[in-house]
């Protein structure tokens, strides 16, 4: 690590737990690779402690700063203007800090598509199912919207209704119809017959629990790209079983990376490897 001297620029993570965070791990190894004289830590925010962090790390020039659970909606009053997809989604997850005035970003979003055009794949005129409506289907479903592409939300029974204010909420936003369905296997499967992506944006998969789906192996096929936010682990069972169905999978640790990779940019106006922040990451899994 570069060594921390006075003229050192401190970047952050916020959020509250943050000890399983892998941020610092994949920024202070690209700030080393680049030779910039920045260093990146994790801070414990609670809820009612965040406007002081906010101010704090204003008030020490910081340049910029991740925000993860709880803050990504709560940090938005707080800031002095969003860029348009972060207004649009309703969710913070970067914030740059410039000469006093901060700015709002949604990594999270773009580091969804930029792991999708990564792996070839071109969402924009596609139809794409997505399974869950929570703060990561939010995420996916505005910026897949934005590109181009035709979301349809399903989710559990038990939480319907965030699947239908999501797709009202789309449907508006960018005048097209976004189908909101219950999470069954019957509704799963009529949508795949003509959609060319599957998204998991739940946490079913995720370790532990490593060993169910969200998404009957039966239904996957080999002409369709399933992309599963979930990083731990790296290859989900949904993830196992469209490998075996032939279809093209792609990891929640590329867009981990990627959101990774849109922060230091913006906050250093340098594009970091890509290889190192994964394998970097990839340590704690």
């Amino acid at each position: 690590m570069t060594d921390i001297s006075g003229k050192t620029k401190v970047c952050a993570l916020i959020g509250d737990p943050i000890e399983h965070t892998m941020s610092p791990a994949m920024h202070n190894a690209a700030f080393n690779e680049l030779g910039l004289d920045y260093v990146y830590v994790a801070f414990g925010v609670k809820p009612d402690e965040l406007a002081g962090a906010i101010n704090g790390m204003k008030s020490l020039g910081m340049p910029g700063w991740n925000v993860t659970i709880p803050h990504k909606v709560n940090v938005i009053p707080l800031l002095d203007k969003l860029d348009p997809l972060a207004q649009k989604i309703g969710a913070v997850n970067t914030v740059v800090n410039d000469n006093g005035i901060l700015t709002g970003h949604n990594t999270d979003a773009t580091g969804f598509l930029q792991a999708m055009l990564e792996k070839g794949v071109e969402p924009k005129g596609k139809k794409i199912a997505i399974m869950g409506a929570g703060g990561a289907a939010r995420a996916v479903s505005f910026i897949l919207a934005d590109r181009g592409a035709y979301p349809f939300i399903l989710n559990r029974i038990e939480e319907l209704d965030w699947a239908e204010n999501l797709a009202a909420m789309i449907s508006q936003e960018f005048d097209i119809e976004v189908p909101a369905m219950e999470l069954t296997k019957e509704n799963l499967g009529n949508v795949l017959n003509d959609a060319e992506i599957l998204v998991n944006a739940t946490s079913v998969g995720m370790s532990p629990n490593n060993t169910v789906s969200p998404a009957p192996a039966e239904l996957l096929k080999a002409d369709l790209t399933v992309f599963d936010v979930i990083y731990n682990p790296i290859q989900t069972r949904l993830l196992k079983d469209a490998e075996a169905a032939g279809a093209m999978t792609i990891s929640g640790i590329d867009m981990l990376v990627w959101q990774g990779i849109m922060a230091f940019e913006k906050w250093t106006g340098q594009k970091p490897p890509f290889d190192l922040m994964k394998s970097q990451a990839m340590k704690f899994l």
